[in-house]
């Protein structure tokens, strides 16, 4: 009994010391073993292509379609995703007379990846399956941003599951706790060190973003590619912090600064400038009584073909109809 008070009376920060890591970051399925950060990423892409399907509904095209450009922009992404981190975030381990390995920057599977090479790589992609199949890439990208940012809610759990990625030593009650047996934690630091839990802080930043872009557009305050450049220039503000105060991981340095400090920077002006830019575009073309293009044009495109191709093909099925019709009216001119 005196134990039951004794940790009632204790202080909450007692209670709630830390935030620990899961001792495990796969499940073995016989010869298969699956990737609890792969899953988080599977999850996020479900959730992403679930809210674009039913946002691009609400812009008046086919929810289907979300799916098919999601066939060329997801392999994109990954190439991007996979670039980013070997070309920007560790070149020094895939290039350079001490590698021993010169194929590993193929070996994705033993990780190492880049949610900004991704989402740039990935947009694309997505701006070609747009046009392959006659949409309004601006449209379809202001319909997706939110579901995007959703998915990177979901994916940065994955770095929970990893023990990665986790930011300086703290003594906050929600300190994350680090295996002293994980090759990520740092040696400078002893064993039961708590670190900020970054991945956390990234992840409920971007849940906070969704609501706001979800919001704002409610109000029908954005106009037609700002949501896509809000997005841009939101995630961009919140890596900035946590790359310029928080992380420690190993990095590529430029001027003596992390290198994702300037991806994150760049991020912020791309998305002001381009926020600027979709608004006073859109001002302009009301001004000139200019009517917004639809999410999807017609025709609409036909298996495997572009919206130019079906347009070509439709214009030959019109001409074929005039001649057979031309041909007819002789026949019957010819019987009488």
């Amino acid at each position: 009994m005196s134990d039951v008070l004794s940790l009632a009376s204790a202080p909450v920060a007692n209670v709630l010391a830390s935030i620990p890591s899961p001792s495990v970051s796969y499940l073995q399925l016989g010869p298969f073993r699956v990737h609890f950060y792969a899953l988080c990423i599977l999850a996020g892409m479900a959730v992403c292509l679930w809210l674009g399907s039913r946002r691009w509904k609400a812009a008046g095209g086919t929810p289907e379609r979300v799916f098919d450009v999601a066939m060329w922009a997801i392999p994109a992404g990954i190439i991007g995703a996979r670039a980013y981190h070997v070309l920007i975030t560790d070149p020094g381990s895939y290039f350079g007379p001490n590698v021993a390995d010169p194929w590993a920057f193929l070996k994705i599977w033993e990780g190492g990846i880049g949610i900004m090479g991704a989402v740039s790589v990935g947009a694309l992609g997505a701006w070609y399956g747009c046009r392959r199949y006659g949409m309004n890439f601006p449209a379809f990208a202001d319909a997706v941003a939110p579901g995007i940012l959703l998915a990177q809610a979901f994916g940065r759990w994955g770095n929970w599951f990893n023990q990665e990625l986790f930011g300086k030593p703290t003594t906050l009650p929600w300190g994350l706790e680090i295996s002293a047996s994980s090759g990520n934690f740092p040696t400078q630091y002893p064993a039961g060190t708590l670190f900020h839990p970054t991945f956390l802080y990234e992840s409920l930043w971007n849940l906070l973003g969704v609501a706001l872009l979800l919001w704002l557009g409610r109000k029908g305050v954005l106009k037609l590619g700002q949501t896509l450049w809000l997005y841009v220039f939101y995630y961009g503000v919140g890596r900035l912090f946590i790359e310029m105060f928080l992380r420690i991981d190993t990095s590529e340095m430029l001027w003596g600064v992390r290198i994702h400090v300037w991806t994150a920077l760049l991020l912020v002006l791309l998305g002001a400038v381009g926020f600027v830019v979709a608004g006073r575009r859109a001002a302009a073309k009301a001004a000139a009584g200019i009517e917004p293009a639809p999410a999807e044009f017609a025709p609409k495109p036909v298996e495997g073909k572009t919206a130019e191709d079906a347009e070509e093909k439709a214009s030959e099925k019109a001409e074929s109809s005039e001649d057979s019709d031309s041909s007819k009216s002789e026949s019957s001119t010819k019987s009488s």
